[in-house]
């Protein structure tokens, strides 16, 4: 029982899981700034539009980036905290253009392209550890990101 964690999953399985989690966190922590700064500087013609959805949006950012941190301890593992090592572990970069909407919106669908493919691996992962907590959080958010993807594939009338 020594190679299993306070919650019963495999150390050595939960260690990956922790890593792959600490990707996922860095991330949504740089999709969150990124969409407060959309926030912050967007202008122009669907400015109430979009200032409203990218304040709603990073609120459910933050929360999740809460919630992946938790998960990383719950595991037993420590969450990174400090952007230059998000900024080295992202696939998500940081936007510098951020007062052009149908800008912002595209960048916004790329990031949710590289969260959601994240999110798949760790359903992976969480299945073979038998680590149902991390599959449910990487479930739920899966499915409520991709109806937002719809929604601003077609703010942006994409298919």
């Amino acid at each position: 029982m020594s190679n299993l964690n306070a919650i019963g999953l495999d150390n050595k399985k939960a260690q990956k899981l922790a890593d792959k989690l600490n990707d996922l966190l860095a991330n949504y922590s740089i999709f969150y700034q990124n969409v407060r700064g959309y926030h912050w500087n967007i202008k122009g013609e669907k400015f109430f539009e979009l200032h409203v959805k990218f304040e709603e949006l990073y609120n459910d950012l933050l929360l999740k980036i809460d919630e992946i941190a938790e998960r990383i301890l719950t595991l037993g593992h420590a969450p990174a905290h400090n952007y230059s090592g998000y900024k080295k572990a992202s696939t998500i970069t940081e936007s510098s253009q951020v007062s052009d909407g149908i800008k912002a919106v595209g960048d916004i669908l790329n990031s949710f392209k590289v969260i959601i493919s994240l999110q798949r691996e760790l359903l992976e992962l969480s299945s073979d550890t038998n680590d149902e907590g991390t599959n449910a959080l990487m479930s739920d958010y899966i499915r409520a990101q991709e109806k937002m993807v719809w929604m601003y594939s077609a703010f942006l009338n994409k298919k």
